[in-house]
């Protein structure tokens, strides 16, 4: 290519390929491109590119002249008495010449099928990631001449292209099937979840009204088999209700309503819900409200759940014998609320995933609390929808504190009345 014609010729072919596979366009074009600039470049009758195949550990036509593709496109070239099959294994460029021995290796079923009769050959190995994927081949250089060297550095470079044009549509195609794998696996979740909800809840309804009944008819002595009967309903029914909150926050329906509520009053109330299982772990909760008289517009029910999930986080992680604090603040444009504890702490590492769905701290096969790991991701959420933001400061071994922020009134961030 000594002539600067051909050389700009080249360059040119180059990169109108590179661009096709810049621009992401369809494999079959691509592949198309790089065997017609194969054989313009090297004067050739034609080119091919073969893909190995696992499942028959044999080389197939992927790319050849599209009127000689129906002729070839069952033909499975072997890996042994084949020249492709000779560069796929050796990872070696191979040239055939127009004298050569009776044995060289051109496998005859294709020129059979072709009605043709392959003369001159230039085979070079397709690589990738250290790994070959498939050979390019130019067959008949015309006008009965032999390839040269600079015909083999030729296809060498399309051999390359192709390659990554090939790997590249097939981390795709991965990438599609993972996300549609996802994205099916996240359906059957909703669709469980939305069944189980609705199919667990009425027998859930008999157990907790017939646990309470019993609660209330037995003698006292055998009222602790009810009462433990109720609180395991309680927490199943709990746990069922956390998934039917993330189903409806994942399909966008939970809206914000918005009115006014004191958050010192809410706090309390809240605090009182959790009077049992405080006492019954030994733990006391204070609360260090603002003035009572403060108002904000916030959803009342959203901002109870928060409150909820983060003081049943606390007294879950808090030893028996250990204090929570739940302190209100009034800031210059939010509020803030703090629910502190001096339970087990948060690892260093550990502390920006803690608002992930279904994450634990604890390893599944060696924690001792509870839960399904996500109140906290709901709580992120609740607070998220009123414009606000939540965070959590932590020392392991001495405790957490867990702190949020929510406008006064409506964040053009948060939704809609």
């Amino acid at each position: 290519m000594n002539n600067p014609t051909d050389h700009l010729n080249w360059l040119e072919h180059l990169l109108a390929l590179c661009r096709k596979i810049s621009e992401h366009q369809e494999l079959d074009p691509i592949l198309q491109s790089i065997i017609q600039t194969a054989s313009a470049l090297t004067g050739s009758e034609s080119s091919s590119i073969l893909i190995y195949e696992q499942g028959t550990r044999s080389l197939r036509f992927r790319a050849i002249p599209l009127h000689l593709m129906k002729s070839v496109k069952l033909i499975s070239v072997p890996l042994e008495r084949s020249v492709a099959g000779w560069v796929f294994r050796n990872r070696k460029p191979m040239v055939l010449g127009r004298q050569r021995r009776a044995d060289d290796p051109i496998y005859r079923v294709v020129d059979r099928e072709l009605s043709a009769e392959t003369r001159t050959l230039l085979a070079v190995p397709m690589i990738v990631r250290d790994r070959t994927i498939g050979v390019l081949e130019a067959v008949n250089k015309q006008n009965d001449a032999d390839y040269t060297a600079e015909d083999v550095k030729v296809v060498e470079i399309l051999a390359a292209l192709a390659a990554i044009a090939i790997e590249g549509w097939r981390l795709q195609d991965e990438a599609e099937k993972a996300q549609q794998a996802v994205q099916e696996a996240e359906q059957m979740k909703t669709n469980f979840v939305a069944v189980a909800f609705h199919e667990l809840r009425t027998p859930l309804g008999v157990i907790l009204g017939q646990a309470a009944l019993l609660q209330e008819s037995l003698p006292p002595e055998q009222r602790q088999s009810a009462e433990s009967i109720l609180n395991s309903a309680l927490q199943l029914r709990g746990i069922i209700e956390q998934f039917s909150t993330v189903e409806a926050l994942e399909r966008g329906l939970h809206q914000v309503q918005y009115e006014r509520v004191a958050p010192a009053e809410l706090a309390r109330q809240v605090i009182e819900s959790f009077g049992f299982p405080a006492s019954e772990k030994g733990i006391r909760i204070a609360l260090r409200p603002c003035r009572t008289d403060l108002l904000i517009e916030c959803d009342r029910q959203k901002i109870r759940t928060v409150l909820e999930n983060l003081l049943n986080n606390a007294i879950t992680y808090t030893d028996p014998g250990g204090q929570v604090l739940v302190k209100i603040e009034e800031l210059p444009q939010y509020v803030r609320v703090s629910v502190m504890d001096n339970g087990i702490g948060i690892p260093a590492g550990e502390r920006e995933k803690v608002f992930q769905r279904f994450y634990q701290v604890e390893k599944h096969l060696t924690r001792r609390h509870g839960g399904m790991g996500l109140g906290l991701s709901i709580a992120k959420e609740m607070v998220e929808l009123h414009g606000g933001r939540i965070w959590v400061e932590s020392v392991e071994g001495k405790g957490s504190n867990f702190s949020f922020e929510i406008p006064y009134a409506p964040s053009p961030r948060g939704g809609g009345k």
